[in-house]
């Protein structure tokens, strides 16, 4: 497609019925399109068809009547312009594998989930790039920045970013999605944009547990500022943009995710300081807080490239090690002393 077609002709479908996608989904509706949504749950699809509502996972919102759900991946996939994908980053591979069959090789496709790989370290893109073969990588794209679907389909003003190493692609992603209600940007930097939104997460949990155990408003601005220096640390590394930690897939979405009342991984984070178990916590959970697998990604990633990111090593031992959240903090706090800026971006 380009930019100078119709943009109402795009055929479009979105995989992924969750909050977010079905957030997208909706958004894309109601802007005129007509979008093919696959829902994973049969009861999920019956709602959304007969009561245009998903009331599992974005309850009390009624969707647009040019949004067609369906649990058949081969309708809603093929022949399709674009190809969003919503779907938590554990069935990424899986889903994406599935797609490969029916996905026309003049596709674009964009993610929209936010995670890292337990085996691989591969972001969402990577695994997109190895599970659709036919698909040239320069036709793959991620959207992220700070948005909470509850506020998207209220139609509060929300700015992402969307990167792809193809700019033509990234415009054509930036003209579908953007609203007078969401601002869309874009960038070259996929795997900046991509970490950015997976490691804050993480980073996340990290300030749920900071206000869980009640330790004030300095602790929380701290531990957020260092762990950007985290994210950022790691994604130079990896060879992104230090600038993109800067913007809206960086420290917005970290913001965002660190301090929102909706955020599901703070909420995580709060009830271990409150001295919940993990387990007993994901058990009262109908959606995934993403930051709870990319934590086992990150602790793995970091030492095995050798990246100093001791908030998301903390948070790992608190997560899977058991280690007392409090003796974490203090363990942080009595690190070895040195200076904030002792690298360039360009030395992490």
């Amino acid at each position: 497609m380009k930019l100078h077609d119709d943009i109402f002709s795009v055929k479009i479908g979105v995989v992924g019925a969750g909050s977010w996608g079905t957030a997208l989904a909706n958004l894309l509706a109601v802007k005129g399109f007509a979008i093919d949504h696959w829902v994973f749950e049969p009861e999920v699809c019956e709602q959304i068809r007969e009561r245009r509502e998903n009331a599992v996972f974005l309850p009390g919102v009624t969707l647009s009547e040019n949004l067609s759900p369906s649990n058949d991946l081969a309708r809603v996939v093929s022949g399709k312009d674009l190809v969003l994908v919503v779907v938590p980053s554990h069935v990424m591979r899986e889903t994406s594998t599935k797609m490969a069959e029916y996905l026309s090789p003049d596709a674009v496709v964009v993610s929209a989930s936010k995670g890292i790989e337990n085996k691989t370290h591969l972001t969402m893109t990577g695994i997109l790039k190895q599970t659709l073969p036919g698909l040239s990588d320069r036709r793959i794209a991620a959207l992220s920045g700070p948005s909470f679907a509850a506020e998207v389909v209220r139609q509060v003003p929300t700015v992402v970013t969307v990167a792809s190493a193809d700019p033509d692609v990234a415009r054509m992603v930036q003209h579908i999605f953007a609203t007078p209600n969401f601002r869309v940007y874009t960038s070259d930097d996929v795997i900046g944009v991509e970490l950015g939104g997976a490691v804050k997460n993480v980073i996340a949990i990290a300030a749920g547990v900071i206000d869980g155990l009640n330790l004030g408003l300095n602790t929380r601005a701290a531990l957020i500022t260092r762990g950007l220096a985290e994210i950022q640390r790691l994604g130079v590394k990896l060879g992104a943009d230090p600038r993109t930690f800067a913007g809206l897939a960086g420290v917005g979405d970290l913001m965002l995710t660190c301090t929102g009342d909706l955020s599901r991984n703070h909420t995580v984070g709060k009830k271990i300081g409150q001295g919940q178990t993990l387990s007993e916590i994901l058990s009262e959970m109908k959606m995934v807080a993403e930051g709870v697998k990319t934590a086992k990604s990150v602790y793995n990633l970091s030492r095995k490239i050798g990246v100093e990111m001791p908030i998301s090593q903390a948070i790992y031992h608190v997560l899977y090690d058991s280690e007392s959240p409090l003796k974490a903090v203090q363990q942080l706090m009595t690190r070895d002393l040195k200076q904030e800026l002792d690298n360039r971006p360009s030395d992490f």
